[in-house]
């Protein structure tokens, strides 16, 4: 579950979304590790996707006033 509309994310409380904030940010630092290990990305719309996805939630609990991960 890659691309997440926003507004399902708004509609989700802020814990779940720190939790899934945690989740595409390892998933995302084991994409960078992998193409810094073998120097081709085979999935370049993946990482971006996930780039954007953090950015989504992370200005979403900005809004809310928690703290972003």
């Amino acid at each position: 579950m890659l691309i997440i509309k926003i507004k399902d994310l708004r509609a989700l409380p802020s814990n779940t979304l720190q939790s899934r904030l945690d989740e595409l940010a390892l998933e995302l630092a084991i994409e960078k590790r992998k193409v810094a290990s073998t120097g081709v990305s085979s999935k370049v719309v993946k990482t971006r996707e996930l780039k954007k996805t953090v950015a989504r939630i992370n200005t979403i609990l900005k809004e809310r006033g928690a703290a972003p991960g």
